[in-house]
């Protein structure tokens, strides 16, 4: 399960990541790759709520690479990383919905419905992975002897 779990923070940390780097250093770009919502679609307050969320995201999402890596050379860190970065991953996907909900209640253009679409996919996805490195570290970490 570790493996499998290390394979999988791995390739969906890097993906996000490398996603956030690229959107942070070249919003245009971004939205031309498909890692953005395109400017027809999206209020300028948006956009540049994205940028900066981002720039944010770049700083943080490494985590789950490094967690990721831990887990498959089985360092003993692994735990302690994978509970900082499923808190973080859990915290954005929420964050991320929620905002999404605020500026769509508010009347706020955020993208066209196929956006919104693979938004949803990808907090939740990113929620079920954050879900699944945290209750699989507290598993392994109450199920190992006690030292004392």
């Amino acid at each position: 399960m570790r493996i499998t779990l290390g394979i999988v923070c791995l390739a969906f940390g890097t993906f996000g990541w490398l996603g956030q780097m690229v959107s942070a250093v070249n919003f245009p770009l971004a939205q031309k790759l498909g890692l953005q919502e395109k400017g027809d679609h999206t209020d300028e307050i948006f956009q540049r709520a994205e940028q900066n969320t981002a720039r944010w995201d770049f700083f943080v999402l490494w985590t789950l690479i490094l967690a990721g890596i831990l887990m498959l050379i089985n360092n003993h860190w692994w735990p302690y990383v994978s509970l900082i970065a499923g808190g973080i991953y859990l915290d954005t996907a929420g964050r991320e919905a929620a905002k999404f909900l605020s500026l769509k209640q508010s009347n706020v253009r955020i993208g066209s419905s196929k956006d919104l679409k693979i938004a949803a996919f990808f907090f939740s996805l990113m929620a079920l992975i954050a879900l699944w490195v945290l209750v699989y570290t507290l598993w392994f970490l109450a199920a190992r002897p006690n030292p004392a």
